[in-house]
């Protein structure tokens, strides 16, 4: 256990001198000239140390002065705290600029599909002392961990900003949202499907088609979808036998015949044989991928991140 009332009584100052009298080969005059410091009042500083300590740290007799055996294992021990007091200095600096720390980051398919490998490439490069943590977490459990605590960022799929239904951001004033992506829905269509041979799907003809969808509760996007389906005068013959999420999963049962999804077109990247993908015919159904994170939360790490995320974001804006 630490003597913290023993080590309060020592003063930094004192060892740095006393450092610099061993660098300058045990001679107080050179030490002082360096420090730039008169030698009396070093030569004070020493022996206040030693009266502390209750131990001789040099042998004044001999000549040139000498370290007692005291001096030789302070001195060893000494070298180690400066050492470790220096790089406490410095990794505190850094975690100030947000160069070290950790990050908890909760991510989805739509995000995974999209940029985050460019993400976290940039961010590496940029802040490789920071640890980063993924979590892959639903919307509703990520703003969950957020509200908690145990989240530092998110990313959500959002309803675009027309949108008839009230929005996540409308519902979480302590959460900020960012959007960063657009991500427009699209067809799954099994390749031996009729439809497979179109190149644009009519709404209307999905009238009969069993879909595919996630549960809407989880992705309320999906609302959208099946209001203009009402719209378009039919009811969407939605498949009840899946709570699949993910959308290899979805993909899987596609591939399968089971049915046809309605699904973000970041899924194209996921090459999945036995499926086409098609774009919706006169239908404008986009979704937005967001940022979110605690609007109190002003940590240096995040706010790097954060700028990652906008400088990705806007790199692949300019290239697509």
């Amino acid at each position: 256990m630490l003597n913290l009332q023993q080590l309060s009584q020592v003063e930094l100052r004192q060892i740095c001198y006393f450092l610099a009298v061993i660098e300058a080969d045990n001679n107080f005059s050179r030490a002082a000239e360096r420090l730039q410091i008169e030698q009396p009042p070093l030569s004070q500083r020493i022996r206040a140390l030693e009266k502390m300590l209750k131990v001789e740290l040099f042998d004044r007799k001999r000549r040139p002065l000498q370290l007692t055996d005291a001096g030789r294992v302070f001195l060893e021990e000494a070298q180690l705290v400066v050492t470790h007091l220096d790089r406490a200095i410095v990794k505190a600096q850094e975690a100030d600029r947000g160069e070290r720390g950790w990050l908890s980051v909760g991510i989805s398919s739509s995000i995974t599909n999209t940029i985050l490998p460019d993400l976290l490439r940039e961010f590496r490069q940029r802040r490789p002392g920071v640890e980063l943590e993924l979590r892959e977490l639903t919307v509703s459990e990520q703003i969950q961990e957020l509200r908690d605590r145990r989240l530092h960022a998110g990313f959500e799929t959002i309803l675009n900003p027309h949108s008839r239904y009230p929005s996540l951001q409308s519902l979480e004033p302590d959460l900020r949202f960012l959007p960063i992506l657009d991500d427009p829905l699209i067809v799954a269509i099994p390749e031996k499907h009729p439809l497979a041979t179109q190149v644009q799907i009519p709404l209307k003809t999905l009238m009969n088609e069993p879909l595919i969808l996630p549960p809407v509760e989880a992705f309320p996007f999906y609302q959208e979808f099946v209001h203009l389906c009402h719209q378009a005068g039919f009811h969407p013959k939605i498949v009840q036998n899946t709570k699949a999420t993910w959308a290899i999963v979805i993909l899987s049962l596609v591939a399968g015949e089971v049915g046809l999804a309605i699904l973000p077109s970041s899924v194209q990247t996921l090459q999945r044989k036995g499926v086409v993908y098609r774009m919706i015919e006169d239908v404008n159904l986009i979704k937005q991928i967001a940022i979110v994170w605690r609007r109190d939360d002003s940590s240096p790490v995040l706010q790097e991140f954060l700028q990652v995320v906008k400088d990705v974001a806007e790199i692949n804006r300019r290239n697509s």
